[in-house]
């Protein structure tokens, strides 16, 4: 299974029916919106395409597919995804230990998204961790059965996202609510940020028919993902233990783009997910370090 695989060629989102034909027409409408309008309607698409919450069909009736603007609402998409399980999180927090918490928090997380990005890291493991040369990484990542490094790869994501949540709960259950929403915003941009600095290495993969994102709506997906991330943390943990594990989680998102590059030479929506869930694990272990 692919990062992107709820994007089919058929186009079915979960909770909405099949997509009509793209309408020229419509798409000319479209680019008069206002900046408000359109910016509603990437946040409901990228909720539809990061998530199986459901989006009402009026966001994608004569849509093509392509979230090369979209993306520019993924960090408020994680925002929205994130709100219910950072709410889990901090009212388990209150009364029970922080470690159930947090696992709860995660689990649910992994529901609402359908473990979209920890599939896309489980791939990756397997396939870069396995594969001797770029070819055969990119037949190992696409095999949908998971090996040892895939395994290995879920077990520290789950562990060490858990880690560090139930250590900021321990401090502050807000905080740890908190960092769980930043760190769903931030690492949403920062997989935009990797999807862009490289080429899809499969022409004819999802990852590919989904569009390059715009530089544009890169640089708002940035902007927005690390704003967000600041206005969160930085009431609760002050300005500098806000902003290093940003940093932090922005030089292991630029080292793994780095290095797919060096190994693959290009991305595929597997290594877009693992940017994702490396992003969200730098961002809570270094803040957990922070305190």
């Amino acid at each position: 299974m692919l990062f992107l695989s709820v994007l089919k060629p058929a186009l079915v989102f979960p909770g909405n029916s099949r997509l009509s034909a793209p309408s020229h027409s419509r798409g000319c409408r479209e680019e008069q919106l206002p900046n408000a309008t359109q910016f509603i309607a990437d946040l409901a698409r990228s909720v539809g395409f990061l998530s199986r919450l459901p989006v009402p069909d009026r966001f994608f009736r004569g849509y093509d597919g392509s979230v090369s603007r979209a993306v520019q609402a993924f960090p408020a998409a994680g925002l929205v995804i994130a709100l219910v399980p950072a709410l889990l999180l901090w009212l388990i927090c209150l009364s029970h230990d922080p470690l159930l918490a947090a696992l709860a928090a995660l689990g649910l997380q992994s529901l609402l998204t359908g473990a979209l990005h920890e599939d896309g890291l489980a791939d990756t493991a397997d396939g870069l961790g396995g594969g001797r040369d770029r070819d055969q990484a990119l037949v190992i990542m696409k095999d949908s059965r998971i090996g040892s490094y895939g395994v290995i790869a879920l077990i520290l994501s789950f562990g060490l996202r858990a880690a560090a949540l139930a250590a900021l709960g321990r401090y502050d259950p807000a905080l740890a609510a908190l960092g769980l929403l930043a760190a769903s915003a931030a690492s949403r941009a920062l997989m935009v940020a990797h999807w862009r600095a490289l080429p899809s290495v499969r022409e004819g993969g999802v990852a590919a028919s989904a569009g390059q994102p715009e530089e544009q709506a890169r640089n708002m997906a940035l902007l927005t993902g690390a704003v967000a991330a600041l206005v969160l943390l930085v009431p609760v943990a002050g300005p500098v233990r806000s902003l290093l594990p940003l940093v932090f989680a922005g030089l292991i998102a630029f080292g793994f783009t780095r290095y797919v590059s060096n190994k693959l030479g290009g991305h595929t929506g597997d290594t877009i997910g693992a940017t994702q869930q490396l992003s969200e694990i730098a961002l809570l272990i270094g803040l957990a370090l922070a305190l």
